[in-house]
């Protein structure tokens, strides 16, 4: 990815310095990722111990329902949700709620009790759209990090409004519940493990309840591999690791290895000859629908462990960052086993390629000329737009599949970022039907996205005197000459790209994985 991110806080487009090909990285074994409690010691070398088993740590937080209306005595802290103070009538509640100002969503007070103080909140709706149910279940989500029971109150909505308020809440709560602890000699867990959801309407509210755990799993996974330091999380640990979890909930899974990567995939080749890494080729399966044979979703994932920019070197501030290059890869693991955890019946496929671009002896440089395996010859102008050049050969691979459609996912450009920011995800394809199915999925949970244009005209911009295409185009509209690379491959099947390169991510003192947009693709899935 070429990092605009990194370069305007450098000053500088692409860097230079004395970084050698094995400067970034010790050698480790794949291991298990997300462990209970990391209490790992170092061997001789000072590199981690790391187990040669996988286990993800579930995040320990249980969502239930009760029939019952929210009682004044109910044990554990209680959150009365409504959108006006004539649906409640409990006095503590009422009050809160005329304290609440215009624009104000929550508030919260403890009152005493037999059994000591007792927490007590409200978040009063003024609309009931998923933003603002996003926005009021962020707020109510801050608070429950304190508590270790909540008892929801919805009584005061109807059944379809009841399911989709207990599961914004839900997920809410779950994400905050979030740690990535496991380097660190004392983890901090959230106090956090329960909500339950009062509720005259069960059986909808545990409906959207298993939605919501659902999405949390897949998002706190995807975190989980973004998070991961890039000296354990490799290619291979990548690749194992989603074929572990794949089959841990029933699904198939595939792991093609270098030889075949070598022969067959010569653009994804020449990214990944540079590391000593090997590159892996990971294809997940799925078939739930009632007709086995039906065209599957394919759902592709640019996984770059860990991007240097190759010979077209990034500059060193906030390189570590580029550990997250390979959140394209971890958001199609995510939602594929998310999907198969809630058995959604459709057939669905993940192909993800994932390697390091590293400097070397080996690697591409700017010049060189590399084969797709679809045949097409490009030439590397740019190294550090590798991401491309790996996606162009697995998109080539889905087309095995004779896909209803294919969806792939990439932190792809820093020019993204300098179009839509860091809160909107950039949307292109060549199937506007798929492209409107993503737009309404994205404001179906306000995970936010944006389409921008594919114009045969900006072929025009990607010329080689040297091959058939190079690998970036003539300066302006970055992310659309990537996407529009990306259509060179994508001829025969309906295809959408996500650029995820601003949503991915935080920085700052909230830097991390951000699970997005799994959100966004499980929701569409759900809707097919």
């Amino acid at each position: 990815m070429i990092n605009h991110r990194i370069a305007a806080r450098s000053g500088k487009r692409f860097g230079a310095g004395g970084l050698s090909a094995q400067g970034f990285r010790r050698p480790l074994k794949w291991s298990t990722i997300f462990p209970t409690v990391f209490r790992r010691p170092l061997d001789a070398k000072g590199c981690l111990k790391l187990p040669e088993t996988i286990s993800i740590r579930r995040i320990n937080v249980k969502f239930s329902t009760k029939a019952e209306t929210l009682q004044a005595q109910q044990a554990g802290a209680q959150l009365f949700v409504c959108t006006e103070a004539a649906q409640l009538n409990h006095p503590t509640v009422l009050a809160l709620l005329s304290s609440l100002e215009e624009g104000q969503n929550f508030t919260d007070t403890k009152i005493p009790t037999d059994n000591g103080l007792q927490a007590i909140a409200v978040a009063r709706l003024e609309k009931t759209d998923r933003v603002a149910l996003n926005k009021a279940a962020a707020e109510a989500a801050k608070w429950a990090q304190n508590q270790e029971t909540v008892n929801v109150d919805v009584h005061a909505f109807e059944e379809a409004q009841a399911a989709a308020v207990a599961e914004a809440f839900a997920i809410a709560f779950g994400n905050a519940a979030y740690r990535f602890d496991r380097y660190k000699k004392e983890a901090k867990p959230a106090k956090f493990s329960q909500a339950v959801f009062h509720t005259a309407y069960e059986a909808a509210v545990k409906e959207a309840l298993r939605v919501a755990e659902a999405q949390v799993y897949g998002q706190s996974l995807c975190r989980d591999l973004g998070n991961a330091a890039p000296n354990e999380c490799t290619p291979e640990f990548l690749a194992r690791t989603a074929k572990a979890e794949a089959e841990k909930l029933g699904a198939h899974a595939k792991i093609i290895e270098k030889d075949y990567i070598r022969e067959n995939m010569g653009s994804f080749w020449s990214v990944a000859k540079g590391s000593v890494e090997d590159p892996y080729l990971v294809e997940l399966s799925y078939f739930g629908a009632t007709d086995k044979e039906a065209a599957p979703v394919v759902l592709v994932g640019k996984g770059i462990t860990f991007d240097t920019g190759g010979i077209s070197l990034k500059p060193g501030l906030n390189m570590d960052e580029m550990k997250f290059d390979m959140c394209g890869a971890a958001t199609v693991i995510s939602t594929f086993c998310a999907a198969v955890k809630l058995q959604l019946p459709i057939n669905l496929v993940a192909v993800v390629a994932t390697c390091e671009n590293m400097p070397s002896g080996a690697a591409n440089k700017p010049g060189d000329v590399v084969k797709s395996m679809k045949g097409l010859t490009i030439e590397v102008l740019n190294t550090d737009a590798e991401g491309r050049l790996i996606l162009c050969d697995a998109l080539t691979y889905a087309g095995q599949f004779k896909p209803k459609a294919v969806i792939d996912v990439a932190t792809l450009t820093g020019a993204c970022i300098i179009a839509l920011g860091h809160d909107v995800s950039g949307v292109m394809g060549n199937n506007q039907d798929l492209v409107d199915s993503l737009l309404a999925a994205s404001r179906n949970v306000d995970d936010k996205a944006w389409q921008l244009p594919l114009f045969e005209t900006y072929k025009d911009q990607l010329k080689s005197n040297f091959a058939d295409i190079p690998n970036i185009g003539t300066p302006g509209a970055g992310t659309i000459t990537a996407a529009t690379f990306l259509s060179y491959f994508t001829e025969d099947y309906p295809w959408a790209h996500l650029d995820i390169a601003g949503t991915a991510w935080k920085s700052g003192s909230e830097k991390g994985a951000t699970g997005r947009p799994v959100p966004l693709l499980l929701n569409y899935l759900r809707h097919l």
